[in-house]
């Protein structure tokens, strides 16, 4: 059952990436942020993170395998962390990267998370690279993600810095009810007697998925 539920995720994601951004805003919501206050910009910081499936991706990734919830704390904080730092730095400090090429690497995150759950570097390389230090790079490359976007937008100038610190607050509230909703569903998956034999199968679900949007990123920057 739950193979089957990846591979509808992989389906849809073959299917409807093309159409998709990972961190897209529609037009309502760009007017929305554009006239509205700090309220409106926690609303829109949740709603991105709630809909960002690259982001829920990575998640699902690196709490595959973590039953305390200390270690979920751990290295959800250094995702936030880093996540929050490079939003902040990429609006308020004009930093500008390629949005393709960002989202690229943000596929190849959730890729790689795949792999290493399964131990795929320690059998190829004979070495075990340090998962906190990478979990902690890869959000500072997701916070670079959801800054370029917010680039495109006409956001005055005056209070800008609160708003963006709403947003953020807003992104974190988001992170916490989605992360939430994955522990649950995961406690009730690990429970079950087929999960260690279903892991396996899931994890390599799960990187192709990240390839697939690494791909469709990369295609996106050659083609445009």
């Amino acid at each position: 059952m739950i193979v089957r539920v990846w591979t509808v995720v992989l389906v849809v994601l073959l299917v409807a990436a093309p159409r998709l951004s990972a961190h897209g805003v529609s037009a309502a919501d760009r007017a929305f942020m554009e006239r509205g206050g700090l309220m409106a910009f926690l609303y829109l910081g949740a709603k991105h993170m709630v809909t960002g499936y690259d982001h829920l991706l990575f998640l699902v990734g690196v709490i595959f395998f973590l039953y305390r919830l200390k270690d979920v704390g751990t290295y959800v904080t250094l995702f936030a962390v880093g996540h929050s730092a490079t939003l902040l730095f990429g609006v308020l400090g004009g930093v500008h990267v390629n949005a393709y090429l960002v989202d690229a690497v943000i596929g190849l995150s959730v890729a790689y998370k795949a792999l290493d759950n399964v131990g795929a570097f320690r059998r190829w390389f004979g070495v075990q690279p340090n998962t906190k230090a990478a979990v902690l790079i890869f959000g500072l490359v997701h916070g670079f993600g959801l800054a370029t976007k917010l680039q495109d937008f006409a956001l005055p100038r005056p209070g800008l810095v609160a708003k963006i610190i709403s947003f953020n607050l807003g992104v974190e509230m988001g992170q916490f009810m989605a992360l939430a909703v994955i522990l649950i569903g995961m406690a009730f998956w690990r429970r079950t007697a087929a999960f260690e034999r279903q892991a396996f199968a899931s994890n390599v679900v799960l990187m192709t998925c990240g390839f697939v949007l690494f791909g469709y990123q990369l295609a996106g920057y050659f083609l445009e």
